[in-house]
């Protein structure tokens, strides 16, 4: 414990990945330390790139099972296409959620006309298992609930805070919501004890229980916390993780999320082959490829990245 007897914070520090041809993300989770907070499973943050008279985001066609997509941006725009026929673009502010239940295909690409800057964040959540199986859907949100209080912006993008609840369909207790500070402003939240939670910077700077968080890492606030002070100088833009700890064990390879070596192998084959995920219609190029599989059995693998014996 810390001093006040709140639970320890830990930082962790993210690592780049190429992400398609033009774009490098910082990959916050999962990480050897921590592989999950609540069912959120894989956060990703992308930019500021300046993509003026640059192609920016460009991820072809690509297949997902067992999880849900969030897109939040800060700034720019992303065109969403998938294998239910969906055709959205987002912006800044709105929410696009696409559930992949046993199986589905999508593409994710800058517009043809596009803003100068690409900046935002693209997080996955595992499904439960008495969802996972259920037939894939794509939600977007253009309009979510907001609350601005002693110079800090709330915005609920998933679940529920104070009197804040997101219209988004989750299947396990959750949250996500952007917290935008104005310069100097300061704010004491109120979390849930049965919660673990975690924070990140999209821009500038906070002091979180007194732990410094700058973009481009994760800070993850430990269980049973019911309180959170949050302090910006300069004002910052950050995004608060949160949910009951996920218990099932997962298995997580390039795109899927299951629970056997042999599930990840099934799905890897059914997209070579091109049954199950469908197929993404009037994106300008090919579809992505499956890796290859490592020749030893994938492992199983709980919220806290310990192996388990499997099957």
């Amino acid at each position: 414990m810390t001093l006040a007897g709140l639970p320890a914070s830990v930082l962790l520090p993210g690592h780049d990945v190429p992400l398609g041809r033009y774009t490098t993300v910082r990959r916050l989770l999962p990480q050897r330390p921590r592989r999950m907070i609540g069912a959120w499973c894989f956060v990703d943050q992308f930019g500021p790139d300046d993509v003026l008279g640059r192609p920016g985001m460009q991820v072809p066609p690509h297949p997902h099972t067992g999880l849900q997509t969030v897109t939040w941006l800060v700034a720019g725009e992303v065109l969403h296409r998938d294998s239910l026929g969906s055709l959205q673009t987002i912006r800044p502010g709105q929410l696009n959620l696409m559930t992949s239940g046993h199986g589905i295909s999508h593409s994710e690409e800058s517009p043809v006309e596009h803003p100068p800057i690409m900046h935002g964040i693209q997080l996955w959540v595992a499904l439960p298992e008495d969802a996972r199986h259920q037939p894939a859907r794509f939600e977007h949100h253009a309009d979510l609930p907001s609350a601005s209080t002693a110079g800090v912006t709330t915005t609920v993008v998933v679940g529920e805070l104070g009197a804040l609840r997101s219209p988004a369909r989750v299947h396990t207790p959750l949250l996500g919501a952007e917290l935008l500070f104005d310069a100097g402003a300061r704010l004491e939240l109120s979390l849930r004890r049965d919660f673990e939670y975690g924070l990140l910077a999209l821009d500038g700077a906070a002091e979180v229980d007194g732990a410094e968080l700058t973009p481009g890492g994760l800070l993850y606030l430990g269980e049973e916390r019911t309180t959170t002070n949050i302090r910006s100088t300069d004002g910052a833009r950050l995004f608060l993780l949160g949910g009951e700890p996920f218990v099932e064990p997962l298995v997580m390879w390039w795109n899927f999320v299951a629970r056997s070596d042999a599930e990840i192998r099934q799905a890897r084959e059914e997209w070579a082959s091109g049954d199950r995920f469908g197929v993404v219609r009037g994106y300008a190029g090919e579809r992505l490829p499956a890796p290859a599989l490592p020749t030893t059995k994938l492992k199983i693998r709980d919220r806290a990245g310990n192996t388990l014996s499997g099957e």
